[in-house]
């Protein structure tokens, strides 16, 4: 009997050894699964929904630790649908901001795309709104009511759950808009506050940063990139509100893209380890 345990143990352990590392894996801020995070959408593409960077970059690192996510949009139609050739709205057509969203998912169950409006914050630790044109299209009024915009129901449902709550939110690019209007009192970034212009790239949305300051909220500049001696962080932490920004792609760039994908890394990071107190 205990030479046959002995050989299933063996057995057992040689398995375990051969499955992939996602069954295994520890995150930076506990085990794999034991966390959940919620994940904002408001459509795909950058120019009338989510940046499809963003909500890639933002399901990886929230994978790489060890996190379980699950996806929502509205279920609504967009404000417009925009040609990303000729960065202009098409003619007639209309599309439905959950059914664009569910561009980003995969399989069934929890990885399927669903209603903003069926999201609950009992059941989840933390709450991500990536960027893109969509924030300011979809999740509120900004481009057509400038900064006496008002907030999607949900969206601001939302916000005000996960702030009552004392639970994480994390907000990319354009997001912080949106926490700002319904939560004056924070701090974010939302990088430059002028557009200044780099051989790296731009800051073509800074009047967005201005909105932000004139809703009460306190804007502290960032780089989009985290700096080799750690001296530049590429998000910015309000640790008294659980709220972490990152400026992402309101940093017009060509091509360095990495600089981007760690940004949302270093807000995921810290989205995680709030969500553990």
């Amino acid at each position: 009997m205990l030479a046959s345990r002995t050989l299933l143990s063996k057995q057992t352990l040689a398995v375990l050894s051969r499955q992939p590392a996602c069954f295994v894996h520890h995150g930076d801020y506990g085990n794999w699964g034991n966390t959940n995070i919620a994940v904002v959408f408001s459509g795909c593409g950058w120019w009338d929904g989510t940046d499809v960077h963003e909500g890639v970059y933002t399901m990886y690192h929230l994978s790489r630790n060890g996190a379980r996510f699950q996806m929502f949009a509205p279920n609504q139609q967009q404000m417009h649908v925009m040609d990303h050739m000729r960065k202009q709205p098409g003619s007639g057509e209309n599309r439905n901001m959950m059914m664009e969203a569910a561009r980003f998912s995969h399989g069934q169950g929890m990885t399927q795309m669903q209603d903003l409006s069926k999201l609950d914050v009992n059941s989840f630790d933390a709450v991500i709104f990536p960027g893109g044109h969509g924030v300011t299209k979809n999740l509120c009024s900004f481009v057509k009511d400038g900064k006496d915009f008002k907030l999607h129901n949900d969206v601001e449902r939302v916000l005000k759950e996960f702030h009552r709550s004392r639970k994480p939110i994390g907000l990319a690019s354009m997001a912080p808009m949106l926490a700002c209007r319904v939560l004056p009192s924070i701090e974010v970034t939302m990088g430059y506050e002028k557009d200044e212009n780099t051989r790296w790239g731009n800051w073509p949305n800074t009047n967005m940063v201005q909105a932000v300051k004139s809703m009460g909220a306190r804007h502290n500049v960032r780089e989009p990139y985290i700096s080799f001696d750690k001296s530049l962080y590429a998000s910015y932490v309000d640790e008294k509100n659980k709220v972490v920004s990152t400026p992402t792609f309101m940093w017009e760039t060509e091509y360095h893209y990495h600089y981007i994908f760690d940004g949302i890394g270093n807000m995921v990071k810290h989205v995680m380890r709030m969500s553990t107190k």
